[in-house]
């Protein structure tokens, strides 16, 4: 697993589950220049931590949308599994609720492109994925910009759950420096000050605190 950080967000067109609704050509073209994203991935459809996490990401959905965040899931089941999952009440362990779009990503050639896929897999001479146990996504967030870049991306194990405000912290972060031209020291949170990049900067922070 490489980082991508820094690097063109890799491009992919797939099918998705929009507002209910299928859309059969899904891509990241649509926010270039005008929104950022943040691209997450989980496991699987119908398991148990996953969902928790879903709802968490609408929980807080109004709060990326006052910072111009689209939010799209992405895991390696079909988008007929999303919708149907959709339709499942939270109580039974559906996500029922959840507005943002969902990405289907079956071929898992969109994991492995962000280089999330896990399991034993390989590519044959034609570049095609074989697999020799099961491929799911690890649990993984990519914060794009609105020029298509990944700025920020975090992976983890399938057991460990996300921190949603620690996203959105990260959001501030990096728009805080696209507006102020400070950079953003340990712990950083909306309402603190940045640095000034420069060993004098960093002087008159530490000094302050």
């Amino acid at each position: 697993m490489s980082t991508l950080v820094g690097k063109k967000a890799p491009h992919f067109n797939t099918r998705a589950i929009v507002d209910g609704f299928p859309v059969e050509t899904f891509t990241l073209d649509q926010f270039q220049n005008k929104k950022y994203v943040v691209l997450f991935f989980y496991p699987k459809d119908f398991t148990f931590v996953c969902p928790t996490e879903l709802h968490a990401f609408q929980e807080k959905l109004p709060e990326f949308y006052k910072r111009n965040v689209e939010v799209l899931g992405c895991s390696t089941d079909t988008a007929e599994t999303h919708w149907a999952w959709l339709q499942t009440p939270k109580n039974d362990g559906g996500i029922q609720g959840v507005k943002y779009p969902l990405l289907a990503d079956a071929n898992k050639t969109i994991s492995s492109a962000y280089g999330v896929l896990n399991g034993e897999f390989g590519l044959d001479d034609e570049g095609n994925l074989t697999a020799t146990s099961e491929m799911v996504a690890f649990r993984a967030v990519f914060l794009i910009d609105r020029q298509g870049m990944v700025r920020h991306q975090l992976v983890n194990d399938l057991p460990l759950g996300r921190s949603v405000d620690e996203t959105l912290r990260i959001v501030d972060a990096l728009q805080f420096f696209e507006q102020h031209g400070e950079v953003c020291p340990a712990n950083w949170n909306t309402g603190k000050e940045g640095m000034k990049a420069t060993f004098e900067g960093v002087a008159d922070y530490l000094s302050a605190n």
